[in-house]
């Protein structure tokens, strides 16, 4: 399925897929839980993903935007402070903040998130690391949204795992094989998807 997505994420240019991404923010923005949001958790966009880069600039001038780092197997959390707190971050050489670690996750009140795909049932299909699967988990009081190109939203994504303990068992089975962590989303129309009352 990432292999599917990626060819069709190829057909467009970035121009193009900055030009649908506006689409997919203006439906973000139009949204209570993310506009009534103090601090937000977003991510500076990779060329395939949802373009980021202007709004997490617009945002940070009135609300607290984190971004995560990668970190080896896990992602932190720092403020954007504006373009000189950039540095390129170890993952997958996107810019990343320096400075403080963020750790008050309960003062999280939106996460925008990422993915390779996500289904009407509230499932995401990530990059194949867990590292947004962990972040999830620990932010239980922020509304989660999903943020993606209208192919990206499809009818089923297939989920193996509901937990972490149960991917370790699922991979110690198949070794190689991949196994995906369900994610808590419901659907609220096409390229956008949050779970409504999580605050």
């Amino acid at each position: 399925m990432r292999r599917q997505i990626k060819t069709l994420k190829a057909r467009y240019s970035l121009d193009e897929k900055k030009d649908m991404s506006r689409l997919a923010w203006r439906l973000l923005e139009e949204q209570p839980l993310f506009r009534d949001a103090r601090v937000a958790l977003l991510y500076w966009s990779m060329d395939d993903e949802v373009y980021t880069h202007d709004y997490v600039r617009k945002w940070a001038v009135s609300k607290k935007i984190l971004l995560p780092c990668v970190k080896g197997d896990t992602l932190e959390l720092r403020e954007f402070r504006g373009m000189e707190s950039l540095r390129p971050g170890e993952g997958f050489g996107i810019p990343e903040p320096v400075g403080e670690l963020f750790t008050d996750y309960a003062a999280i009140d939106a996460i925008v998130v990422p993915g390779v795909a996500f289904d009407l049932s509230g499932n995401r299909l990530g990059r194949g690391r867990g590292y947004y699967d962990r972040i999830l988990k620990q932010t239980a009081t922020a509304a989660k949204i999903g943020i993606c190109f209208d192919f990206q939203l499809l009818p089923e994504v297939p989920v193996f795992c509901s937990t972490e303990a149960e991917l370790r068992a699922f991979l110690e089975r198949h070794a190689g094989a991949t196994c995906l962590l369900k994610s808590p989303f419901s659907s609220s129309g096409r390229g956008l998807l949050w779970l409504p009352g999580a605050r």
